[in-house]
């Protein structure tokens, strides 16, 4: 095809893709901060629905709002097991987060001022954090190809998150991600090989033209 990339580079992109995990175990090895500059830049250039470029990106390098980062999230782990009832015995006992371990913890959240922007999101203003999923996950691949390791912990309480970091009224925090290398990657979601969940069959999940009946798939 003509705008294709070539076999190699298709590969390499699909590589990122089908290896990237959701990293919890980390070595204490620093980043080099030019990968870290291209995994921000990698970022930046995410697709955004009107231009808008709703991310902002913090790094948290102070040891003691690290500290105080992780305090919150281990709150909300707590919580998070009460709400699962029955399964909180086994949600406690996974690795939900390694922000004690990893060398880089990035805050990725939403502008303020979101509300003037209204291409794309007059009918879906939820397209912002959409947006800034596409930054998270360009980061995602860019660092699998990196050899780095990337998690993103959301059990926390975005009220809480955004009055320790001092962010003004109507921004949201949206990700507390962890970055740093590993020993290895996981061969498959660390979700899947604890037995939390499986992949779904992809037919579950793709349709033609209509939503299938219920219970017809």
């Amino acid at each position: 095809m003509k705008h294709s990339f070539d076999e190699a580079d298709r590969a390499a992109v699909y590589r990122a893709i089908h290896e990237r995990r959701d990293m919890r175990h980390f070595v204490s090895a620093p980043v080099d901060p030019a990968a870290l500059s291209r995994l921000i830049e990698a970022a930046h250039h995410a697709p955004s629905v009107g231009y808008m470029q709703p991310w902002r990106i913090m790094r948290i390098s102070d040891p003691a709002l690290r500290a105080t980062l992780h305090a919150a999230v281990e709150r909300e782990r707590l919580k998070t097991a009460e709400a699962l009832g029955e399964r909180g015995e086994q949600f406690m006992r996974l690795k939900v987060e390694g922000m004690r371990q990893c060398a880089e913890i990035l805050v990725v959240g939403l502008m303020d001022g979101r509300d003037g922007h209204v291409f794309g999101r007059r009918t879906m203003p939820q397209m912002d954090l959409a947006s800034v999923a596409c930054a998270i996950q360009n980061m995602w691949l860019a660092a699998r190809a990196e050899g780095l390791g990337m998690g993103w912990v959301s059990i926390f309480d975005p009220e809480e998150v955004r009055a320790i970091l001092r962010m003004p009224a109507g921004t949201q925090p949206v990700a507390i991600l962890c970055l740093g290398h590993v020993e290895q990657f996981y061969e498959a979601p660390m979700l899947e090989i604890e037995g939390w969940a499986a992949r779904r069959p992809l037919r579950d999940c793709v349709f033609d033209n209509y939503w299938p009946a219920a219970g017809s798939s």
